[in-house]
């Protein structure tokens, strides 16, 4: 998939957020729209909902099962009323939070050593277990090579030294668009983080 532009960025933060809002104010779905092709390609998504920065949810598909636009109005969705960690989100809620949305590039293997702090997020599994970090979140909070393997580990409900004891490593970059909340008006900015076409 190549790298998205500016614009596809804020379409997706704009399905997301409308997604969101039918969702918790109507309790449906938004009707289908038309999309580019780049939107219309199968990729993985996550989508992260923040209130005052902090974390209020953060719901993803690893997997590219359909659509991107798709993928990501469902996450949005389930981000608000389905992370466990969090209580669903309230209509009076919506004002206050800021969408922000991870497009995944493709999993591959990756050797421990090859792992870099704010480029890669990290898929570890063993057996049914399984964990994931998006790269932001190894930035966010200034955790080393290891401590990011170790993390990823606790995710999956696994020890934190299990990357080192055969559980199976991949890596995977994003492209990210976010929005930039003001309690005034609501703008949307877009950065990216690493593309999509970027390999690990």
């Amino acid at each position: 998939m190549s790298p998205l532009s500016d614009e596809d960025g804020q379409t997706l933060l704009r399905v997301a957020r409308r997604a969101l809002e039918e969702a918790v104010s109507w309790h449906r779905l938004p009707e289908s729209e038309r999309f580019s092709a780049e939107l219309s390609d199968k990729a993985g998504a996550f989508v992260t909902l923040r209130k005052h920065a902090s974390l209020r949810g953060c719901i993803g598909q690893v997997e590219p099962r359909e659509p991107l636009a798709r993928a990501v109005a469902e996450c949005a969705v389930a981000a608000a009323l389905h992370d466990p960690r969090f209580p669903p989100v309230t209509p009076s809620e919506i004002p206050e939070l800021s969408i922000e949305v991870s497009v995944l590039s493709p999993l591959v293997d990756i050797r421990p050593e090859e792992i870099e702090v704010g480029r890669h997020g990290l898929l570890i599994s063993s057996g049914l277990q399984r964990g994931l970090l998006l790269p932001q979140v190894a930035v966010e909070w200034n955790w080393d090579r290891e401590r990011f393997l170790q993390e990823t580990c606790r995710k999956a409900g696994l020890p934190g030294d299990a990357w080192r004891r055969g559980a199976h490593l991949q890596a995977f970059t994003t492209q990210v668009f976010a929005e930039t909340h003001e309690k005034s008006a609501r703008s949307a900015s877009v950065h990216a983080s690493a593309t999509a076409a970027d390999r690990p």
